[in-house]
């Protein structure tokens, strides 16, 4: 997915302000789903009728900011999974400007309901595993 860099993106100097990453990343896996067939307003209808009170949360994030992206930049994030296990998935990411990787991160997600984790209903397993790299 492409994102270009505007200036509500930067700090004062110009260069993207870190947390700004983290909503790339989002879209980025927003669009992973999309890419894979899976509209998150049909997934999150399909998966409520088996349980209306569920949610995907970040559970976990590693992020190594490598190289800084300026404005007027246009950045690639590149998302793809590494597991699906249980009740979480864990997937990579990559924000690249052309061939350098500016950022790299390692994201848990987990599913849950009632405020618990629960395991991910089959139709959304299938569907990301489908697109594991072995």
């Amino acid at each position: 997915m492409q994102v270009r860099v505007y200036y509500e993106d930067t700090d004062f100097s110009g260069i993207v302000y870190h947390a700004n990453y983290l909503r790339y990343m989002e879209r980025g896996r927003t669009n992973h789903l999309r890419l894979m067939g899976a509209e998150q307003q049909a997934l999150f209808e399909q998966t409520a009728a088996e349980d209306a009170s569920f949610a995907f949360v970040v559970r976990s994030m590693h992020l190594d900011f490598l190289r800084p992206a300026r404005m007027d930049d246009v950045l690639d994030v590149v998302t793809w999974p590494v597991a699906v296990k249980g009740a979480s998935i864990m997937l990579a990411q990559e924000v690249r400007r052309a061939e350098d990787v500016l950022v790299k991160a390692e994201v848990r997600v987990a599913f849950i309901s009632g405020g618990r984790a629960q395991p991910i209903p089959k139709s959304i397993r299938t569907l990301m595993k489908a697109d594991l790299i072995s």
